[in-house]
């Protein structure tokens, strides 16, 4: 019989394992793992770990969820923080929603949406500011410099209607009659000067959109035609044609209802997205469809090899 200090000394193992490494020694055919085996088996474990750790996503979902095609960046600033694509969708649909029934004169709406002049500043601004400043931390050009920008036409629109800024009141006789000065020609003149600026940089944006989505492109299509027809609005009232300005108003809110609807299609989608919902919304992927300069270069590199 066992002492108590050699039952405590000697090593566990379970009596499975004792009794099938005894079969395997009388039979002659154990044999302790190999060091290949053991790696092996840790480089399949360690890869099961880094895989559920890292939760890699597809090229089609990258896209959806950050409006830009993948790429690579140093750090792993993207496991570590959420996604900040959608509060700056938020904030920009937020805004431009009621404007554009505003435009359109819905049930009496108008005066170009100042009555949410705070969500320009609030909503539209600082969620376009925040959702821009953290695509630059992750690597996320095209949407830094989208929601950054938007979120200086935001504030800049803000800004016009707020009185104190005294935007329209400088063109009145009397310096700070913001009514008066918003009619008269050099205002309206020179606000469409700026609009027809971000008409320009609209397309800008929706000519690099086509490596996105197709909601995404329309979205900037549909925008970049709003800010066209809001141009000749103002250029009418300008020149004191205040019933085609009327009209080309209200097709302007309607372009812009559209805009609107695409943004909330694409926060709905990354949304989904986001929380592996079971339903998920296409955006129409577009991230492979014009291909890449850099996959360009890989395939020239490749033909030149085989000649």
């Amino acid at each position: 019989m066992q002492s108590e200090k050699e039952q405590i000394e000697q090593p566990y193992s379970s009596p499975i394992d004792i009794n099938t490494m005894s079969q395997a020694r009388t039979q002659g055919s154990y044999s302790p793992p190999s060091s290949s085996q053991h790696n092996e088996t840790s480089k399949e474990q360690l890869e099961r770990i880094r895989t559920a750790g890292t939760m890699p996503i597809s090229a089609e979902l990258f896209e959806k969820l950050y409006l830009t095609p993948e790429n690579r960046v140093h750090g792993d600033l993207r496991k570590t923080f959420g996604n900040p694509t959608p509060i700056a969708v938020l904030g920009f649909v937020i805004c431009l929603t009621p404007l554009s029934m505003d435009l359109m004169g819905w049930r009496g709406a108008g005066g170009v949406g100042a009555a949410q002049v705070a969500s320009y500043y609030f909503l539209g601004g600082m969620c376009n500011l925040i959702g821009g400043l953290l695509e630059f931390f992750l690597g996320n050009t095209f949407p830094f410099v989208v929601f950054t920008a938007f979120s200086g036409f935001w504030f800049t629109l803000g800004g016009t209607l707020t009185p104190q800024f005294n935007a329209m009141g400088a063109y009145s006789a009397s310096g700070n009659n913001g009514v008066e000065g918003g009619a008269t020609m050099a205002f309206n003149a020179s606000f469409g000067f700026y609009i027809l600026g971000w008409a320009f940089i609209t397309f800008i944006f929706l000519i690099c959109s086509l490596r996105t989505n197709l909601v995404f492109v329309v979205l900037f299509v549909t925008l970049d035609a709003t800010f066209g027809l809001l141009t000749a609005t103002y250029f009418s009232l300008a020149d004191g044609q205040a019933s085609t300005a009327n009209r080309l108003l209200i097709t302007a809110g309607a372009f812009a209802l559209v805009s609107s609807a695409s943004g909330w299609y694409i926060l709905l989608a990354q949304l989904l997205a986001a929380l592996d919902f079971p339903v998920q919304l296409p955006v129409g992927d577009l991230s492979g469809f014009i291909v890449s300069a850099t996959e360009r270069r890989k395939r020239n590199a490749r033909v030149g090899e085989n000649v």
